[in-house]
């Protein structure tokens, strides 16, 4: 498979590309600072650089180019690099008639068991006072909605750095009962697991331990 990644320097998105070339895939990572994942690419040769930003659509689409799937783990940065690049990299998807893409979000764009119709940043579930990045990933949710592309948005909780331990729980749309965390390496196993699944196609996907 030809994988195409965005966020591939970022704790969820370097784990998704070394799993990726584990298994024999050939993945292009689109990244603003090559060296940060030169030692990658020294040991893996199925792994392409393409050097540039994700707001760019010349570089997004060079990313994409020959592509089977797509991959985002991109992250809000503070800025707004998710509502910039999403557009671009699903208009991408849309000419070259890729139809996999499946993306790392945040847990506050679940829905709200305590208050239906809202989300859980938006509900009294959410004890952060600050909800830009969450605002951030759903608008990609949006787009991701909008569009006609096979998608799956993974939703972690409270994300350490850290191996995969196993032993997760997972639900279509909400946030696992009591769930408090999850680390990185079990976030990108589940991300990677889903390019080869249909259970989560539309949907958003919650986990935690």
């Amino acid at each position: 498979m030809n994988i195409a990644i965005f966020g591939a320097t970022g704790r969820v998105g370097r784990i998704l590309a070394a799993l990726a070339l584990r298994d024999g895939h050939a993945v292009k990572a689109l990244v603003r600072r090559p060296d940060k994942l030169q030692e990658l690419a020294d040991s893996w040769p199925g792994l392409t650089l393409v050097a540039g930003n994700a707001v760019s659509a010349g570089d997004v689409s060079e990313t994409l180019s020959g592509a089977d799937a797509v991959i985002s783990a991109l992250g809000t940065d503070g800025g707004t690099v998710l509502t910039d690049s999403f557009p671009l990299i699903l208009e991408a998807m849309d000419r070259l008639k890729i139809k996999r893409i499946v993306a790392v979000g945040t847990a506050g764009v679940l829905d709200s068991r305590t208050e239906p119709g809202l989300l859980r940043y938006q509900s009294s579930e959410s004890r952060r006072s600050l909800t830009r990045a969450a605002e951030e990933h759903h608008a990609v949710l949006r787009l991701l909605e909008e569009s006609g592309l096979d998608w799956t948005l993974v939703c972690p909780t409270y994300l350490p750095d850290g191996p995969a331990e196993g032993g997760y729980r997972q639900e279509r749309g909400y946030l696992p009962e009591n769930g408090t965390r999850i680390t990185t390496g079990d976030t990108a196993e589940f991300a990677y697991a889903q390019l080869f699944s249909s259970q989560y196609t539309r949907a958003k996907a919650g986990i935690a331990y």
